[in-house]
């Protein structure tokens, strides 16, 4: 239920085919990637160590995709922290070249790239793997904070009257805390509630306001009925469920309400068989939950 970082993003990618793959590419200083500008946008603000930047990317091995931003991310940029390169020829190397409003194709060595990892079946050794960015946004941390809090402010005034109304129409009894969240407990179960570092087994079943159900692992046309294990408090799942779960003890049910920013915010989630539309950016959530054991 967690944010994308880019770590885990240049691993992936479809290919544009308007970007030639062998000529005019220049390899940077003491490194094995090779990058190519396509567009030099004005600009002097590049994305250093610890800059926060949204971009669309797409990475491709030949012909063959592994990952794109456009597809995965609903067209919309996908945001990810400036890191310091961790490897030669990782692509951190030619993000630090750009600024808002530049594209760049990448390339480096698929050895380097899946060092000390498994190759796709497709992928060969001495291939390469290439990265085409184009850069939306950069923004310092600071500034990239102070953003999404007046965002986020903003969203939970509208999303606790659209909560405010939903609960009116349905006539239930929620208690919201301090956060915005609000939660009603249907079932009492025995014991303290959970905490903070303990692991818990769930059920749920998640829902858009609309009654739109987009997960569960109770309902069997999800294709995955097992409970759900996660470790409470420690950011593994979104964090209206780290809030609202710890309000719970054993065989505890409940029906949470979270608002957006205490769900996915403004990302939208890509959708599935049951749910093609996926989940909406600031789509508030409702989840029917039942705290099943924890340790």
């Amino acid at each position: 239920m967690k944010s994308k970082i880019l770590s885990s993003l240049v691993l992936s990618l479809v290919a544009s085919t308007s970007f030639a793959q062998e000529k005019g590419f220049t390899k940077l200083p003491n490194s094995c990637l090779e990058y190519k500008i396509v567009k030099d946008a004005p600009g002097t603000k590049k994305a250093v160590e610890g800059s926060v930047i949204t971009m669309h990317i797409r990475t491709m091995v030949n012909d063959s995709s592994l990952f794109d931003s456009y597809k995965m991310n609903n067209n919309e940029p996908v945001p990810a922290q400036v890191t310091k390169p961790s490897f030669n020829g990782d692509v951190m190397e030619g993000i630090a070249m750009l600024t808002a409003g530049d594209s760049a194709v990448f390339r480096a060595p698929t050895d380097s790239v899946f060092r000390g990892g498994q190759m796709p079946p497709f992928v060969k050794s001495g291939e390469k793997v290439t990265f085409q960015v184009k850069m939306v946004t950069v923004k310092t941390k600071a500034e990239y904070d102070q953003e999404q809090a007046s965002a986020a402010s903003k969203q939970m005034a509208i999303d606790d009257k659209a909560i405010q109304d939903y609960l009116k129409a349905k006539n239930l009894k929620a208690t919201k805390t301090a956060t915005g969240l609000y939660y009603v407990i249907t079932q009492q179960g025995t014991g303290d509630n959970a905490k903070a570092g303990q692991k818990v087994n769930m059920n749920y079943t998640g829902t858009l306001i609309d009654g739109t159900p987009f997960d569960s692992n109770v309902d069997p046309k999800f294709s995955h009925v097992q409970p759900f294990e996660f470790g409470l408090g420690a950011g593994q799942v979104i964090k209206g469920w780290d809030e609202g779960i710890a309000l719970l003890n054993k065989g505890a049910k409940a029906t949470l309400i979270i608002p957006a920013p205490l769900a996915y915010g403004s990302r939208a989630m890509p959708g599935n068989q049951n749910n093609p539309k996926g989940i909406p950016a600031n789509s508030i959530l409702i989840f029917d939950v039942e705290l099943v054991d924890m340790k």
